[in-house]
């Protein structure tokens, strides 16, 4: 299969991913505890819009809208037996949207964890968990997407689950885990670790890294871990924009477009290749992320200092990787505008 994503790693020094997709669907009226792959069929025009909005900010990635679309994901709004078709849907919008443009578009197939434990902790064996991925994997690839994308995966046996699903599937592929509990992902997974079972996999990503987690500073020192152990491999940046706060009802992110514009510089600069935003991210951050990107020089490696002048302080002062740091001076956070 002819690999876009490759082809436009090695032309570009960078590439700049999408942004939030459940954030933007509730825009436009997705109901909190809908399954947003429905929409897929039910709302085309609307999954198409959210493609171009985000082709037309800058992106020159996207992800479908299928997240949550395997079937032990769907099997929460007795969909279950959809899963291929929805991801094949989800693709097919993509993929009419990215034809259109004058410029090269990498439609990546979106596919989210099962949210089920992996054997020993849980019920899902290895043979199961292919088995999901695969039938996703089908799915996207008969929907025309270029690169599947494993995202916010916590689990190492769930990482290698997927790996193996699509292989099956003959698909290259990224990966991406969320580190939100001081540096490493839910089930314990460090930034050290995740290279290194990157590096074992027999069917490896064409990328990866790191998605979502706890905020911008955060996402940023987990790239600096990622990229400081020398892989050979792109890695992969995606911050949420800013802090989830909740008002009148609704979660917004505090995070500016000028706010995540510093982050974009500051992940390009840790050794990001391809660099997008998490949840909180709109159109109109990703057009000033994509200006910052082209305007700005490349600058030397941030330090956590640096990191920490620009966009506020770290969650929290342990950053997995064993070494705990001195509790910093309480500097003040930059206003969000």
């Amino acid at each position: 299969m002819d690999n876009k994503l490759e082809k436009l790693l090695a032309s570009r020094d960078w590439l700049l991913a999408d942004g939030a997709t459940g954030t933007n669907l509730f825009t436009m009226g997705l109901q909190t505890g809908d399954a947003p792959e429905l929409w897929n069929e039910k709302h085309p025009d609307k999954i198409a819009q959210l493609y171009s909005r985000t082709v037309e900010a800058g992106s020159d990635l996207f992800l479908t809208n299928s997240f949550g679309g395997n079937a032990a994901r769907l099997k929460l709004h007795g969909a279950q037996h959809r899963a291929r078709e929805l991801s094949r849907l989800s693709a097919e919008i993509a993929r009419d949207v990215a034809d259109r443009c004058s410029r090269p578009i990498v439609v990546a197939g979106s596919v989210g964890p099962t949210g089920e434990m992996m054997a020993p902790l849980g019920a899902l064996t290895h043979e199961l968990a292919v088995e999901i991925f695969h039938e996703q994997a089908e799915g996207l690839k008969e929907g025309g997407a270029d690169v599947l994308w494993l995202e916010t995966i916590s689990a190492s046996e769930e990482f290698r689950a997927a790996s193996d699903a699509f292989q099956l599937a003959g698909m290259p592929w990224c990966g991406t885990m969320s580190f939100d509990m001081a540096g490493r992902t839910m089930m314990g997974v460090t930034s050290q670790s995740m290279v290194e079972l990157v590096d074992q996999l027999p069917n490896a990503p064409v990328a990866f890294g790191a998605n979502c987690g706890v905020g911008a500073p955060d996402l940023i020192r987990t790239v600096l871990s990622l990229t400081a152990q020398g892989t050979s491999l792109p890695v992969i940046a995606k911050g949420n924009a800013g802090i989830p706060e909740y008002i009148d009802g609704h979660i917004h992110y505090n995070g500016t477009p000028d706010l995540m514009a510093d982050y974009a510089v500051l992940a390009r600069d840790a050794g990001a290749r391809i660099i997008g935003g998490c949840c909180g991210t709109m159109p109109e951050h990703l057009s000033r992320m994509r200006v910052a990107l082209e305007e700005r020089p490349q600058g030397e490696r941030p330090s956590l200092d640096g990191i920490r002048q620009v966009l506020g302080e770290f969650s929290m002062v342990n950053d997995g990787s064993g070494e705990t740091r001195a509790a910093p001076a309480r500097r003040q956070r930059r206003k969000c505008r």
